[in-house]
């Protein structure tokens, strides 16, 4: 199979869904660009910060969600099930799952005064139900912080040459907001100058490594990371973290457009099998592929930047769309890209060949497949060895968005469950809130957080699936047709519990406990979300 052909299905497929099933979640949801969003109903000039253009917003949004899920999920899906079944699932998840999610999360938000998911819980399906909801969330982000921290850590390690273009982006970002927000230095030039720099910075580390000795090399990235995450948490938004993840969308931008013009130059044939097998190591397609794939095609912590903060920051409710809709779409072109590069960029059929695509991930290095694979992909453009440093920085930019991001919306979901719920006032203190985040994420980082990772992806769905059902009530409250949420909605919970009692049952075999009991624990969990929703709807 060709797989510029397939790219091509999977964009035009995208374009009309966009403007043809986005067109029809905006009446759903009633956007109305007349009505004040909570960026200025509540400007504080830190978390509630009226964007300056959609564009900045849009930057931000995406990077925050993009992450390395979408990249990495199909990687070891293609690699599991074969090409065809990762590439529908990216495809039609987006479009009818993933998309609405977004999209939905981030109205219902807005029309909560931009309170997170999980405090609109409570009125949406009960007090109780949003303490579990938030308790969830907040571990779940912990484990995020910590999870990511690990790895970059180890990216920086691998490939020290992508320290100073990674560190380097957060000093330009800095001189974007003050640029933008304190001089009114318009928007097109303050962009052109960050990323000139950039770009010189760049090449500079290309030339320079940045190397920690390797007794202490792991702790020392994960302390300073951490530090990172705990000032670009309680910064103003809009002087780090929003232009940061604006200036990084063009870097992965940078990437797609090259990528792709990579595929339009030498459109290699696909090597992988359209399908492999419907069992794997790593279990059935159904439902192991869905919840491997995860931000590829759905993730529930987009709904917690949704609403977490890109609510808190839209100007304007008609760039709904484009904002919630459109970035989970461009998430699914970029999925795309990242399956092709191995399937297409590799090989299958050659186990001595270096860039065999099945050897690669036999070595658990999935960053460094995608990495090679984009190399090969993109080699007329920049020789295979620049292809593939360029990638791991795109990669890498992202997870850091990931991490600063999780750790400001575990402050706010810190603030109203600690702070609100439970009147411990002392965390109503952003710092105080910030701080105890990242104490709790660096004992989990510095411990053996890998071993809880299994389940992480299976939780991440859950979320998602306790969303969709939350937006699908509120509509439901309203009198809308709430069938395109609630259907969904439904899928993903099914999804979920049988993938976690397929793990569970594999833990508790192979005498991992811990494992088998978190796992059971999320089951439980699913199940009373799923009775507290029904008691609602009986009485409503």
């Amino acid at each position: 199979m060709n797989s510029l052909l397939v790219a091509g299905i999977g964009i035009f497929l995208f374009l009309i869904a966009y403007v043809f099933y986005g067109r029809y979640l905006e009446k759903l949801w009633e956007v109305n660009p007349d009505e004040k969003t909570p960026a200025y109903k509540k400007e504080d000039g830190v978390d509630y910060v009226p964007v300056k253009h959609w564009s900045i917003l849009f930057g931000h949004h995406f990077g925050s969600i993009a992450g390395a899920g979408p990249i990495l999920g199909p990687v070891i899906a293609a690699v599991c099930w074969g090409w065809c079944p990762t590439f529908l699932w990216i495809v039609f998840g987006s479009i009818l799952l993933g998309g609405v999610h977004d999209f939905s999360s981030l109205m219902v938000s807005i029309r909560n005064e931009g309170k997170s998911i999980g405090d609109i819980s409570s009125s949406v399906i009960s007090k109780r139900g949003k303490i579990f909801f938030s308790i969830f969330l907040w571990f779940t982000l912990i484990l995020v912080v910590a999870v990511f921290a690990a790895v970059t850590a180890t990216t920086f390690i691998e490939e020290p040459k992508i320290v100073i273009p990674t560190f380097s982006l957060l000093i330009i970002a800095i001189f974007f907001g003050v640029a933008v927000y304190k001089f009114n230095l318009p928007q097109i030039y303050a962009t052109l100058i960050s990323l000139i720099l950039y770009v010189l910075l760049f090449f500079l580390g290309s030339r320079y490594t940045v190397i920690i000795s390797p007794a202490y090399a792991t702790k020392a990235w994960i302390v300073i990371l951490l530090l990172y995450s705990l000032i670009a948490s309680v910064l103003p938004v809009n002087l780090l973290l929003q232009p940061r993840d604006y200036l990084s969308s063009f870097l992965l931008f940078f990437g797609l457009l090259f990528g792709y013009l990579g595929l339009l130059i030498t459109h290699p044939q696909i090597h992988t099998p359209n399908f492999v097998s419907y069992s794997s190591s790593n279990g059935p397609l159904w439902p192991m592929m869905f919840v491997i794939i995860a931000c590829g095609a759905i993730s529930g912590f987009h709904s917690l930047v949704s609403s977490g903060t890109t609510s808190k920051q839209i100007n304007n409710e008609k760039y709904a769309k484009n904002i919630g809709y459109g970035a989970m779409l461009v998430e699914g072109v970029l999925s795309i890209l990242a399956l092709i590069c191995v399937t297409a960029g590799l090989y299958w059929n050659e186990p001595n060949s270096l860039l065999n695509y099945p050897s690669l991930m036999k070595g658990g290095n999935w960053i460094g497949t995608f990495a090679l694979g984009y190399g090969q992909v993109t080699s007329p453009i920049f020789g295979s060895k620049f292809g593939t440093m360029l990638a791991i920085v795109i990669i890498n930019s992202f997870v850091l968005t990931t991490l600063d991001t999780a750790t400001r919306i575990t402050r706010y979901i810190s603030e109203e469950l600690f702070g609100d719920t439970f009147k411990i006032n002392i965390f109503k203190n952003r710092y105080f809130a910030t701080i105890f985040i990242i104490i709790i994420a660096g004992y989990l980082a510095f411990g053996s957080w890998q071993k809880i990772w299994p389940v992480f992806g299976a939780s991440n769905q859950l979320v998602a699936a306790v969303v969709l059902l939350i937006c699908a009530l509120y509509l439901s409250e309203r009198g809308k047709n709430s069938k395109v949420l609630f259907y969904p909605s439904i899928f993903m919970f099914l999804t979920t519990i049988v993938a976690l009692v397929i793990q569970a049952k594999d833990f508790y075999l192979n005498q991992k406990l811990l494992l088998g009991n978190i796992a059971s624990i999320i089951v439980l969990l699913a199940l009373f979300f799923i009775v507290e929703s029904i008691r609602k709807k009986r009485n409503h």
